[in-house]
């Protein structure tokens, strides 16, 4: 456990600011039940799927939709698969394997459905709901793109919870601050100087912002009506976020070297693709003409 006053020693020669000890806040990462601790981790993605079930629910009660409550109800069960097993294996392959290109996890399968011990991999877990929406899409017959802008509406309310989360952890913490960032906090188990609390920057760029962008433009815009335009805005967004983000985050250890020799994160590199398809999206969405302004709800 870092030592306050050791801290304070280091960082007096890099500025008059005196930082925030993450280990005063008095924050715990779970709820001790006596048999069994209950993790904020795994509260916040469970707070995130229902909240965005719920919202989902409004919004499939108003005019446009392209979809019913059974539809809805099939994907929050297979997102939720999605979310998990996309977001494990995501970390599994593109986070663990360092230099050496075998991911640990692969070693150790039982691993990757431990959610309450971290790691999850926000790419992954995107990739897990695609393929949980094309195929309830598939299915039932619906539009795969209207799905898609609908669930879009809804991501952001994970993304703050499980933001939020990681720094309730104290993992995933930022890159060294300078001595003008009077916020700069000194995290356990990553040495004495004070770093950027990067995840409650992700929280309110990726989380708190988008959610205001998506709400805005689903309930005050005809953007439902375009297809296509929500969920790349929200591809588009989350891109950016992310990308800016990173340049404050700390990049994982076993990844270290790789940013180093190619001068950009994982995260970054995996959210170029992400963002050349939001414009992509937004743009398609945009020349095409829109639905017709009420469109009967599928029952």
């Amino acid at each position: 456990m870092l030592i306050p006053s050791a801290a304070a020693a280091a960082t007096t020669s890099i500025g008059a600011h005196e930082p925030i000890y993450w280990v005063n806040l008095g924050l715990k990462n779970g709820i001790d039940l006596g048999f069994f601790t209950l993790r904020y981790y795994s509260l916040a993605y469970l707070a995130g799927i229902v909240l965005g079930y719920w919202h989902l629910g409004r919004m499939i009660k108003a005019p446009g939709a392209p979809m019913a409550q059974r539809h809805a109800d099939d994907l929050f069960f297979y997102c939720t698969l999605g979310i998990i097993l996309g977001g494990r294996l995501g970390y599994a392959t593109f986070y663990t394997g360092g230099d050496t290109g075998i991911p640990s996890l692969w070693l150790h399968p039982s691993e990757l459905l431990a959610l309450w011990h971290g790691g999850m991999s926000f790419h992954g877990g995107l990739i897990g709901v695609v393929l949980a929406m094309a195929w309830v899409s598939w299915r039932a017959d619906l539009n795969f793109i209207r799905v898609a802008d609908y669930i879009a509406v809804c991501v952001p309310f994970g993304m703050l919870f499980g933001r939020l989360a990681n720094f309730v952890n104290g993992e995933l913490w930022g890159r060294v601050a300078g001595p003008d960032v009077p916020w700069a906090m000194v995290f356990p188990d990553a040495g004495p100087l004070p770093r950027h609390p990067s995840q409650l920057y992700e929280a309110a760029l990726e989380g708190a912002l988008l959610i205001v962008i998506m709400l805005l433009l689903y309930w005050k815009t005809r953007a439902r009506y375009r297809p296509g335009l929500m969920v790349g805005v929200f591809s588009t967004g989350i891109a950016l976020a992310r990308f800016s983000v990173e340049f404050f985050r700390e990049p994982d250890a076993q990844l270290q070297s790789f940013a180093m020799r190619t001068g950009l994160s994982m995260g970054q590199w995996l959210t170029i693709p992400l963002m050349i398809l939001g414009l992509a999206m937004v743009a398609r969405a945009l020349v095409k003409p829109p639905l017709a302004g009420r469109r009967p709800v599928i029952t």
